[in-house]
């Protein structure tokens, strides 16, 4: 199948190889442009970027689809199908329909659950049980077209986002290929009005710790915010990024370092597993506190 392949971040990459390794022709990749990176600061094409040009694909970056000239540019490509995932881009209609079967989606949830940008993130932080990913056909509302094909995963309880993302990932590779053979013969299921959760875009200032919480919402913020931004909080008047954690027993002043790394909250106590101080590498537990004088209480 002729298609276009549209993705940006390193999400996207294991789809892209996926598709390549079936044998699809890929007649053009839409990823972000180049950003600037490194001490140097110069442009750095991103993961996807980087991978297309590795696999002698043809890329393209613009900075928007919305011109006539770039939209005529894609529909000259005639595409069977576009594969989209985690692009960054809007996608204006004429996009939306220019190949013969459409803007199949990539997502990274259950849905209706958890549409937009961050269903990784939201589904951990606010306790899921499971998760998963859906195959669906595009339309010009965010995350509301009709699903091709969906598939369950439980999240793990000590599971963070980086460790949730790329098994997600790889799900989301197998399934595309999947519905690409398959995509005469499915049905796409319109989502349900019920049940619909957004996954709002993570904001810095969700990052910073509140110890009054109970355990379980300071585990999951934890867990969710890993590896980035990283949930923080104030230790010896240092901004330590808590990486990975689990609830423990124990109680005591939110706060209240208990023993090693195990940290009293409003209601029980949180174990931190992997934790990083300002301009180090991530550690874990063992190695962060040799060297570090623990002080009695966190903020």
């Amino acid at each position: 199948m002729r298609l276009v392949f549209m993705g940006s971040p390193d999400f996207s990459v294991p789809v892209l190889e996926a598709l390549v390794e079936a044998g699809h022709e890929v007649a053009a990749v839409y990823c972000q442009p180049p950003r600037p990176a490194g001490r140097g600061k110069k442009d750095r094409p991103g993961p996807v970027h980087a991978r297309a040009e590795a696999l002698g694909l043809k890329v393209r970056h613009p900075v928007s689809l919305k011109g006539a000239d770039e939209q005529a540019a894609f529909a000259a490509l005639n595409a069977d199908v576009a594969v989209v995932v985690a692009y960054g881009l809007i996608l204006p209609q004429a996009v939306l329909d220019a190949p013969k079967h459409g803007c199949l989606n990539i997502h990274a949830s259950l849905l209706p659950r958890w549409r937009g940008a961050a269903p990784i993130h939201r589904a951990i932080m606010a306790g899921d049980a499971e998760t998963g990913v859906c195959i669906m056909r595009m339309e010009a509302g965010l995350d509301t077209g009709p699903v091709l094909l969906r598939e369950a995963t439980p999240i793990g309880a000590e599971e963070t986002t980086a460790g949730l993302h790329d098994r997600l990932s790889a799900m989301g590779a197998r399934l595309i290929v999947q519905a690409l053979d398959r995509l005469p013969d499915l049905t796409p299921v319109p989502q349900p009005d019920e049940g619909v959760t957004y996954a709002h875009k993570i904001d810095k200032a969700e990052a910073q710790i509140d110890w009054t919480r109970p355990a379980i919402e300071v585990d999951r913020l934890i867990r969710g915010l890993s590896p980035f931004p990283g949930a923080k909080c104030d230790m010896g008047g240092e901004q330590v990024k808590l990486l990975a954690s689990r609830s423990a027993d124990g109680a005591g002043a939110p706060g209240q370092v208990l023993d090693g790394l195990t940290i009293a909250c409003g209601d029980g106590a949180v174990e931190v597993l992997r934790a990083q101080r300002p301009g180090k590498r991530a550690m874990e537990a063992q190695d962060f506190l040799r060297g570090f004088d623990m002080p009695a209480m966190v903020k």
